[in-house]
């Protein structure tokens, strides 16, 4: 039996109305429960709800339930209907064409190096940007990743060398980039929406695509005939996070100030979630009789040097394009420069 006292508090805890939400954001990813988007938003709304003390509501909706594709839900954002959503670069694009510079190949080597770059100062110069372009309307939060890295992946053979590339038609998004890419290696680039990818494998429409390795299983291309994995890494698979401005700067600095550590929360989860569930991803891939190359420097230097025409189209065909490839790459140097400088110092 409780005592008086604690029967009275548990009386009035149950009395006590929990503290009002005083903001509800409402997050939209065009994906599902198994991605690293959702993974992202699980770990913002616990940061948020938590560190507000229930101040700030966050609902999560998946899929397409709000909004079916990057145009739409940016809109979505910028009229207030939506306050957060998660695009990738190619996503964006049509409204702030520079963002593909992140989808230009072999400039960031590794995890370590993009995610120092994607942490800094980098990220705030392209929130700058696309708030001037969009009248202040877009706030780019964070820049996570969706899904790792970018691989070269086919029904046909083994890709070792940018010539065996030639001929091959391969998916790309709708993009400029992409499609660039593609033609700079001589293959023939063939827009296909992602959901109808699995039977363009299968009836031969295309023969190759790129991605992570987590997309390919969880889209089960395997059974498509997908077989032949090359790890050259083109390009890290970036996740855009933006924010409604006006829902942002209508909070208070102390508000404010939570929901940018819960970006910070969410662009963690969403670093670590690829590295994780692409264990399990790579083994069911061999498992099933898919094989997996990775290419050697001499391999990777020889698709770098192919993929130059991409850089001369990006400049000279994207506004600003020669300066933020230049940001770009600065960004890489230095990221680059620091880690070698603390490697060196945690291998003594």
């Amino acid at each position: 039996m409780l005592k008086p006292a604690l029967t009275l508090a548990a009386a009035l805890m149950l009395a006590a109305p929990a503290m009002a939400q005083d903001y509800t954001l409402r997050a939209v990813a065009n994906s599902n429960e198994n991605d690293e988007d959702y993974d992202g938003l699980q770990v913002f709304k616990s940061h948020v709800e938590a560190a507000s003390n229930g101040a700030i509501a966050v609902e999560i909706f998946m899929g397409t339930q709000l909004c079916s594709n990057g145009a739409e839900c940016l809109q979505g954002v910028a009229d207030g209907s939506i306050d957060v959503y998660i695009s990738t670069s190619d996503g964006a694009a049509g409204l702030f064409p520079y963002l593909q510079v992140l989808d230009l190949p072999y400039i960031m080597a590794d995890d370590r190096v993009a995610e120092r770059v994607l942490s800094g100062d980098f990220t705030r110069t392209l929130r700058d940007m696309a708030l001037a372009d969009s009248g202040d309307m877009l706030r780019l939060m964070t820049i996570g990743n969706t899904g790792g890295w970018r691989n070269f992946a086919n029904t046909e053979r083994r890709i070792q060398t940018p010539a065996d590339l030639s001929g091959l038609k391969m998916r790309t998004v709708v993009a400029d980039l992409p499609q660039e890419l593609v033609r700079a290696l001589d293959a023939s680039p063939t827009p296909i929406p992602w959901a109808e990818l699995f039977t363009s494998l299968q009836t031969n429409v295309v023969e190759g695509t790129a991605n992570g390795i987590t997309d390919i299983m969880s889209m089960r291309f395997p059974e498509a005939g997908l077989q032949y994995l090359t790890l050259d890494g083109h390009a890290y698979m970036g996740a855009m996070w933006w924010m409604s401005n006006e829902t942002f700067m209508a909070m208070p600095e102390d508000m404010r100030a939570i929901v940018v550590d819960g970006f910070y929360q969410l662009q963690q989860a969403t670093f670590a979630s690829p590295k994780r569930k692409s264990i399990a991803a790579y083994e069911e891939f061999t498992a099933g009789g898919g094989e997996v190359y990775v290419p050697t420097a001499e391999e990777r230097a020889a698709f770098t040097e192919a993929a130059a025409p991409v850089y001369d189209w990006f400049t000279g065909s994207v506004d600003g394009g020669e300066e933020i490839l230049a940001t770009f790459r600065e960004a890489v140097s230095q990221a680059e420069t620091e880690l070698a400088d603390e490697r060196a110092r945690d291998i003594q």
